[in-house]
């Protein structure tokens, strides 16, 4: 696996592959350009100027190694017109690889543009439907955090599985990463509801996946018809209904893509339709570490999990990025970033941007772990699962120094 070192991209001595080598791309996908300066497109004004800036700086922290390409910089502006102009403007240059844009709408506007003129792009979205040969998303995706912690959740018995998500792009890639992960570890489709963003849709979606009616309601109507008898006996029933327990959900692992608000709102809805721990093994995105030391004060959310980089894998890039521009702690885009243009340089000296170069079976050892880039434009990451604990959160299944040998590729 060939490390992205702080220094530019200089390569470790590779473990031996894990597997048969991963299928090139066909022909028609295959970069026709794969020399020349490498292109850097990010939004250097607009409302994401201060991201675009501190990417740049990130970049320029692996292209300080000796030999590195050249790098050029073109501004986005945040928009898609932007982003395909920038993408003409580096093409026109000679530009062999692209690194960026950063957001999906840009990817898309880029994609076609980059494709005509056969140059390789390393996005920065986390939205893996952009993923196409030729073109593949960087950032930690819905699809690789929920793929994870579901994998990891099944894995420890926990094989009924439901979801309550936003209904949005997040939500339904979430939705088709789950379907995806029961599917491939045989466990039963999973029940999934969405909810828009209102109390009452979220609380509606809630009850109906709880399936509430016909297992809390169906006691308290009992008890209710024990009480209408009017008789010694109907109060006797009626108050040994009232101590048995409502009947568990028919599911034992919930995935829940809710964060601020929302969230705030199910900690409370899903005691009340006996929908949560310890029945019920929560688990949420990567966005929850952020967050985690907050949720850790509710009840219902000490235990829930998540998948997502382990902090101290990208510990020697912040202190590196800190110590080099005095500045503050960098977002997390920038070690993505970092790990494309590394990659970039490394390739750069191991034939140019090919295709067969940039989906080396063995993957590359990044500043968030593994990762390795499928022929298919998808890319597969090693993420640790935490679990959120009053003191923090807490490592219950680390990341994988390496990863296992290449999964059948995701349909597109």
């Amino acid at each position: 696996m060939a490390a992205l070192a702080l220094a530019g991209c200089s390569t470790a001595p590779r473990s031996a592959a894990s597997g048969g080598a991963v299928p090139s791309a066909p022909l028609a996908a295959r970069a026709t350009r794969t020399h020349g300066p490498v292109a850097l497109l990010v939004p250097l004004t607009g409302p994401y100027g201060g991201i675009g800036h501190s990417i740049e700086q990130a970049v320029k922290l692996a292209f300080s190694a000796p030999g590195a390409p050249r790098l050029d910089v073109e501004n986005t502006g945040g928009t898609a017109t932007g982003a395909a102009s920038a993408a003409q403007n580096a093409i026109g240059k000679g530009a062999g690889l692209i690194l960026g844009p950063l957001t999906m709408v840009e990817t898309r506007a880029v994609t076609p543009i980059a494709q005509s003129a056969g140059v390789n792009v390393l996005a920065f979205t986390n939205d893996d439907s952009m993923a196409r040969p030729g073109v593949w998303p960087l950032g930690i995706s819905p699809d690789q955090q929920v793929g994870r912690v579901v994998s990891y959740a099944i894995e420890s018995g926990r094989t009924r599985t439901a979801a309550i998500l936003p209904d949005d792009q997040f939500g339904r890639l979430m939705a088709t990463a789950l379907r995806r992960t029961t599917t491939r570890l045989g466990a039963p489709p999973p029940r999934i509801g969405y909810y828009s963003s209102s109390f009452s849709s979220l609380n509606a979606t809630t009850r109906n996946i709880s399936q509430f009616d016909s297992r809390g309601a169906g006691l308290m109507a009992r008890i209710r018809a024990a009480r209408d008898q009017d008789s010694a006996a109907g109060r006797r029933l009626a108050a040994k209904l009232r101590s048995e327990p409502v009947p568990p959900p028919p599911f034992d692992s919930l995935l829940l893509g809710a964060t601020g608000e929302d969230l705030a709102e199910l900690q409370t809805f899903l005691p009340y339709y006996e929908a949560g721990p310890p029945q019920v093994q929560l688990m949420g995105p990567a966005l929850w570490s952020s967050r985690a030391k907050a949720m850790a004060t509710h009840e219902v959310l000490r235990g829930a999990i998540y998948a997502a980089p382990d902090p101290a894998a990208g510990l020697p890039f912040d202190q590196k990025f800190q110590a080099t521009y005095a500045g503050a702690m960098p977002p997390s885009i920038d070690k993505v970033a970092f790990d494309a243009a590394a990659i970039s340089v490394l390739a750069a000296h191991e034939g140019g941007f090919k295709t067969t170069v940039l989906t080396e079976s063995r993957g590359f050892s990044g500043t968030d772990g593994p990762l390795r880039l499928l022929p298919n434009g998808h890319v597969e990451r090693g993420l640790a699962v935490f679990r959120i604990e009053p003191d923090g959160p807490k490592v219950v299944s680390p990341a994988p120094q390496t990863l296992p040998s290449p999964a059948p590729s995701p349909n597109t």
